[in-house]
């Protein structure tokens, strides 16, 4: 069965946006997932269609109405695994990282409501047991950014869609470091050689170049991650880098995510 997303939105002509293109346009034509946007203002039963309103105490904004979101929410779990996580993008979400993402796609799929307004009434959030989830410190005007992100991080993993199993092997974040610098042709550009290590053709010598300049890079730009990584290390000692950082079998350094942020 293909992994399957569901949006609650209400902005669905944003959808599939970025995603028809490129390795999750083609996966998504070719059936590997599955994309399914719903309006939420559709279960909205006033005349106005109204889908928020003044929060209780006061202050500025208006929240997304429970009883209208619940509507939503229960309509995608009709309409697909009841197995999926039902995912509420928010700033004050738990932080989005590589491990999460590799637990999504492993599973049937998911279901994510984009936020809009103040955000939406705390009980549906209990109610439905949502899992709350940010791509970043900041704010951004709406959910379906962040639910872009999100479903282009997972898609990218599905089996079948990036072609080679180690490309995804060999980013940043799965071993714990950013990604060491790339290089191709040709091999000087206004004065600048690429590292005589690559061109050697010396494939152990060139493992460890790359690994030491993704520890160079982590430490300088992340010191978080490097803390982590570090961290891990000194628990597992005789771990291989990858093993030490996911705290299991696998091997490669990780690439940054291109995209990275917050609903």
């Amino acid at each position: 069965m293909a992994w399957h997303a569901s949006v609650l939105t209400l902005f669905p002509e944003m959808f599939p946006g970025p995603l028809g293109f490129s390795l999750a346009g083609k996966a998504l034509r070719e059936g590997r997932w599955r994309l399914e946007a719903t309006d939420i203002r559709a279960f909205a039963t006033d005349r106005h269609r109204s889908v928020d309103d003044a929060p209780f105490g006061g202050g500025a904004g208006m929240v997304m109405r429970p009883d209208v979101v619940d509507a939503a929410v229960g309509a995608a779990l009709a309409g697909g695994d009841p197995a999926r996580p039902l995912i509420y993008l928010t700033p004050r979400g738990v932080l989005l990282d590589q491990a999460m993402v590799r637990d999504l796609a492993a599973g049937p799929g998911c279901i994510l409501l984009c936020g809009r307004y103040e955000g939406v009434d705390q009980r549906v959030i209990e109610a439905r047991g949502m899992r709350e989830v940010s791509i970043g410190d900041y704010v951004l005007s709406g959910g379906e950014p962040a639910a872009l992100v999100l479903l282009d991080a997972c898609v990218r993993l599905l089996p079948g869609v990036m072609g080679l199993a180690a490309s995804a092997e060999e980013e940043s974040h799965a071993a714990g470091l950013l990604e060491y610098p790339h290089y191709t042709r040709p091999a000087e550009w206004q004065g600048r050689r690429v590292p005589e290590v690559l061109l050697s053709g010396h494939h152990a010598e060139v493992a460890r170049w790359r690994r030491a300049e993704a520890e160079r890079i982590t430490r300088e730009r992340r010191p978080d991650l490097w803390a982590r990584y570090e961290a891990a290390r000194r628990q597992r000692p005789d771990a291989s880098p990858a093993d030490a950082a996911r705290g299991g079998p696998g091997a490669g350094i990780t690439r940054l995510p291109r995209a990275a942020g917050a609903a």
